[in-house]
């Protein structure tokens, strides 16, 4: 698991660095630069579900993947929406670009894996993956949002990724 946690900081400690060059951390992006980092960071679970759903055939990975399918995709398709209402796009940034970078790494590492190395893998990932998120929503995004329908729509996205989190933490627990 600690590996895991390192790909995934390494992405956002590769963003602090070179945000160190530019004067630029997580909690300095603005408004739409944070709303992208949030689309890519739920695109890229989206899509390690989806290879939960081809590799493996344990019922409780699964409905899982499942789960992290229809939330996430309801928390982007909420996201887009409300861009549209304020009339903005989302702006790509160092975070998301350097977030799909080591998502790409990850995906192929998993790819090759099969049955309980895959299905252990992937938990300890979303565990993870989630931990890493939520903080990064929960202490440099939400408290730097200007936007007030913004702010909302993070933060109810954090209580239901939070659950995800804990969700998690039990397939990882019932795997060991």
């Amino acid at each position: 698991m600690n590996h895991l946690k390192a790909i995934l900081f390494a992405g956002i400690a590769g963003f602090c660095l070179a945000g160190a060059v530019q004067a630029q951390e997580p909690a300095e992006l603005d408004d739409l630069e944070i709303a992208h980092v949030a689309y890519v960071a739920d695109n890229i679970d989206i899509r390690y579900a989806h290879l939960a759903l081809a590799i493996s055939d344990n019922p409780d990975i699964r409905a899982f993947a499942e789960t992290m399918i229809r939330d996430h995709t309801a928390v982007n398709e909420q996201a887009l929406a409300l861009l549209a209402k304020l009339g903005a796009e989302a702006k790509d940034n160092a975070l998301s670009r350097s977030l799909l970078e080591n998502a790409g790494k990850l995906i192929d590492e998993m790819s090759g894996l099969r049955g309980a190395a895959f299905d252990k893998r992937y938990a300890e990932n979303e565990l993870a993956y989630h931990q890493a998120v939520n903080d990064l929503v929960e202490n440099s995004f939400i408290p730097n949002i200007e936007n007030a329908e913004v702010k909302a729509l993070f933060e109810a996205g954090l209580a239901i990724f939070k659950t995800h989190q804990g969700h998690a933490e039990m397939m990882v627990g019932k795997l060991q």
